[in-house]
């Protein structure tokens, strides 16, 4: 057995649309070699170490459509290629991305599979591939294999390359079948993503949008400026102001009253907060760990009750969420830092990563909690009696949901501090001890206004409800149902796509509209070329949807660059098959029939959208039977206007162009319009150019469906040259 080996050929990342699935896919070339001759059933113990290394695998469905399925599979017999699809699968989901399609298929070369599974991303999703064969072979031939310290390794590898939990629920609504935005991540890592294309596009960071201010950020950033500004307008805030030393510091505590606040005055996340201090040796000491989280530091009045974060979009309250309290009872036997972990880090909720909703506490990396800790009369080190309770946070992790319970004034105080400040999207911090209650009722106040706030504590409280902050932020990035779409135009087939590509760009240029094209002669916006490379591809493609300028994108997809790349937009409103010729095809990707180039052609219908238009060549029935596969509708181009498939088409009430004694024309329900002629058309020659006339049609029917107006088009149509 020790002979049977995997092989990687070769491995392909589609990065959107393609002949498998909506998603972006790897497809990899696997040679199983000799192992095709060993099915699962043929391998001694094999289904038994595979089920060993990953329990897991019991609730894969397979072809029988119920947990449990593939372990059958493999009892009955299946060959390694299915099941590396499933493992690869599996490595997947417990490195944190549950889900994900996969297909295993044969290809003409005895041996040779194609597999294909679902990628979250291309470095994560190869890495879960390559370390499923290693896991497949290791149980084939009956060796160890490091099960836990894999998934510990692609789970690190996932959470650094994948899109952070507040960036994530923000597209994942944008996504949502209600809303379907298309997205797009503009850096291979980090959480800087466009919603929507070219022009009609936002952008986001984290819980930052185009739309967040960078005035409004550094007041946000700056404390005390902040905290001016929101007193001036009426916002209860604590009494304070910024100081130079550790004996200011206590000055300033004289001045305001004990107890006080020392923090830092443009920190974050809590950073060197320390609350409550009574002493000057608190205040001093607090002064000294503050000072080196920020450029200086305010002592301020010291409000009693639980810290709130109050999440403001759009003007309005979204989530509200109350800080805990950490704290250990003593066994007279551990210490202060053995109880924490015992009590507090246990917890299976914290954790170091950015996807736990409470933070490990470490009194070493915490000066906060080391304070706390001293007050009390304690060191890490020291061992409490049995039964002392010893505070550790005062006021740490938002855990609990309150959203419900926030006062109706309280909430319009959040909103107006978010609008001085002029953030967009903002976390507004406040102290109070009953947030069901006014502020002014309690002297409770805003301690802090914050730009880009985390959004995971409102959609992993400890206690309460989830609540839908990445709908509300998409929500007021695209309001009233926007689905920051541009007219893209997909343009496949086997001969003529160039043509017609360009013959359309100009067309829609002509009606005004800022035109992005992307086709074998080059990268274009507008009259200005970008690339004059062969830009029919999915990296050219992508560009001219990155484009802000762009209002309607053009983009040329050829067979190979489906098959290589998957298509760059998720969904277009105009999809254009210009025609088909199945040999053209033949001979790479491993295809060899018509079926196969049909498949291929149908990727650009597919995606059309409900309320988009296919454009399909009448005289070619391979495309006549791709009509019904098109979600929106169809128009139907051909140069004999009195086919069976047009006429047809026409009687049940679709659209045509076509041509009638020497005239283009576009044919409704009811209506004929006649264009123009071809002779005025030079492209044509008279008529003469058969590929020439189709190219026209073809141009003219994604015009018609574009909305263009007639006389536009004629006139882009007669004054069009081959240049």
């Amino acid at each position: 057995m020790k002979s049977k080996d995997i092989k990687f050929l070769e491995i392909r990342h589609l990065r959107g649309p393609n002949i498998w699935t909506y998603r972006p896919v790897i497809e990899a070339l696997v040679d199983i070699g000799d192992l095709e001759d060993f099915p699962s059933n043929r391998i001694p113990g094999f289904p038994e170490r595979l089920a060993g290394f990953l329990p897991s695998l019991a609730d894969h469905r397979c072809s029988y459509g119920e947990p449990g399925g593939f372990l059958r599979r493999l009892q009955e017999g299946t060959w390694p290629a299915h099941i590396l699809e499933h493992v690869t699968l599996e490595l997947q989901n417990l490195a944190g991305m549950p889900g994900g399609f996969g297909k295993a298929r044969e290809t003409s070369t005895r041996g040779v599979y194609k597999v294909v599974v679902r990628a979250w991303h291309e470095e994560v999703t190869r890495s879960c591939l390559y370390a499923g064969r290693e896991l497949l072979l290791a149980a084939i031939h009956d060796e160890a294999f490091d099960v836990a310290g894999t998934v510990e390794r692609l789970a690190d590898l996932a959470e650094r390359r994948l899109l952070g939990p507040s960036t994530g629920c923000i597209v994942e609504a944008a996504t949502a079948k209600d809303r379907r935005i298309p997205f797009i991540r503009l850096l291979p890592t980090g959480n800087l993503v466009q919603l929507g294309y070219g022009a009609r596009s936002r952008r986001i960071w984290t819980a930052e949008s185009d739309r967040t201010s960078a005035i409004a950020e550094g007041i946000s950033r700056d404390k005390d400026l902040a905290k001016t500004l929101l007193g001036a307008c009426g916002v209860p805030v604590p009494e304070g102001r910024l100081v130079e030393s550790a004996a200011d510091a206590w000055d300033a505590a004289e001045e305001i009253g004990l107890p006080v606040v020392v923090k830092p005055s443009d920190g974050n996340h809590a950073r060197g907060v320390f609350t409550n201090l009574m002493a000057r040796e608190e205040v001093e000491s607090a002064y000294a760990a503050a000072v080196e989280e920020g450029s200086g530091v305010i002592v301020e009045r010291y409000v009693r009750g639980s810290e709130h974060r109050l999440l403001v979009i759009g003007g309005k309250l979204a989530a509200a969420a109350r800080g805990e309290t950490a704290t250990v009872v003593g066994d007279g036997r551990s210490t202060i830092d053995e109880l924490i972990d015992l009590q507090i880090n246990s917890d299976p909720r914290r954790g170091a990563a950015e996807e736990f909703p409470l933070d490990v506490i470490l009194l070493a990396e915490n000066p906060v909690a080391r304070l706390e800790v001293a007050r009390q009369g304690f060191t890490p080190d020291s061992v409490p009696a049995a039964g002392r309770e010893v505070l550790i946070v005062r006021s740490g992790n938002h855990t609990d949901d309150v959203t419900d319970l926030v006062h109706p004034e309280t909430a319009a105080t959040a909103a107006l501090a978010a609008r001085i400040v002029g953030l967009d999207i903002c976390g507004v911090d406040l102290v109070c001890e009953d947030i069901s209650r006014p502020l002014d009722e309690q002297r409770g106040a805003i301690v802090e206004v914050n730009a880009g706030p985390g959004l995971l504590m409102h959609l992993k409280p400890a206690n309460g409800q989830p609540r839908p902050v990445g709908r509300a932020i998409v929500d007021e990035l695209f309001p009233n149902g926007e689905d920051g779409r541009i007219p893209v135009v997909g343009v496949s087939g086997s001969t003529g796509k160039t043509a017609v590509a360009t013959l359309l760009a100009g067309i829609v240029g002509l009606g005004g509209r800022n035109t992005g094209l992307a086709c074998s002669n080059g990268l274009f916006v507008g009259r200005r070329c970008i690339d004059r490379g062969d830009s029919a591809n999915w990296g050219s493609a992508n560009r001219i949807l990155m484009n802000r300028t762009v209002e309607t994108a053009i983009i040329e997809n050829g067979c190979d660059s489906i098959l290589d790349d998957g298509l760059a937009y998720d969904r277009c409103q105009v999809g254009i098959v210009t025609n088909v010729e199945p040999e053209r095809h033949f001979g790479s990707h491993d295809v060899s029939t018509a079926e196969q180039v049909f498949t291929i052609l149908r990727t650009q219908v597919d995606v059309v959208l409900p309320g988009g238009v296919a454009v399909l060549n009448a005289s070619q029935p391979m495309l006549v039977d791709m009509a019904p596969l098109c979600d929106g509708e169809v128009i139907f181009f051909a140069a004999d206007g009195d086919l069976p498939a047009v006429v047809d088409h026409r009687e049940r009430g679709g659209r045509a162009v076509f041509v009638r004694a020497g005239e283009v024309i576009l044919g409704s329900p009811g209506q004929d319009i006649v264009l123009t002629s071809l002779r005025a058309i030079r492209l044509t020659e008279g008529g003469r150019s058969a590929q020439q006339v189709d190219n026209v049609l073809a141009a003219a029917a994604a015009a018609w469906a574009l909305g263009i107006a007639p006389e536009i088009v004629r006139t882009a149509l007669e004054t069009a040259t081959s240049d």
